[in-house]
């Protein structure tokens, strides 16, 4: 599953969350520090993606008449010349590569910065932080799913993407995050 800009700050609190409930870290300054640095990793990871995409897109509009004429599958296209660009930005596809990638790194500013402690080896440190980004990662669905039953469930009718919808949403997003202990 891919991460969004928009489940950053939610994958870098559970992070934080899951370091000090491990019983194996200390964190030097808090939960607070060791989220924000787990979000700038995060971001850098996404923005790299994001790079990638767009030239891809600037790819297949300059030659969208050749891809027509072609009749090409469009979707499958994309993710070829993404897969040939992956290299030159950075970015690794496979999710179980990347993560444990964004893992290290997340470990090693954390350590730079002098956030954590611990007696435990490395890997298990990057262990805790990569099951944190994929357990999150998993319970999405079946988060989202429950806060678009409680969205459908209100009279009002409220539509997505309006400011409205996007403001319940994530109100009720971060209220199932809580009552799951995710945040």
């Amino acid at each position: 599953m891919k991460i969004s800009s928009k489940t950053i700050p939610h994958i870098s609190n559970k992070i934080s969350i899951d370091l000090a409930k491990s019983g194996v870290v200390t964190l030097t300054k808090g939960l607070e520090p060791v989220a924000l640095e787990a979000e700038k990793v995060l971001q850098q990871n996404v923005n790299k993606e994001m790079a990638l995409e767009e030239k891809v897109n600037e790819i297949c509009d300059d030659n969208e008449e050749e891809i027509e004429f072609m009749l090409a599958d469009e979707r499958q296209l994309f993710f070829m010349i993404k897969k040939k660009l992956a290299p030159d930005f950075g970015v690794i596809l496979d999710y179980e590569e990347r993560f444990s990638d964004i893992a290290h790194k997340i470990l090693d500013e954390l350590y730079e910065e002098d956030l954590i402690h611990f007696d435990v080896t490395e890997n298990r440190i990057k262990n805790i932080i990569y099951n944190a980004i994929t357990s999150f990662l998993a319970d999405t669905s079946e988060i989202e799913d429950a806060v678009m039953d409680k969205i459908r469930s209100y009279k009002r009718k409220f539509i997505p993407g309006t400011d409205e919808f996007e403001i319940l949403h994530e109100k009720l997003f971060r209220e199932e995050l809580m009552k799951r202990g995710m945040e």
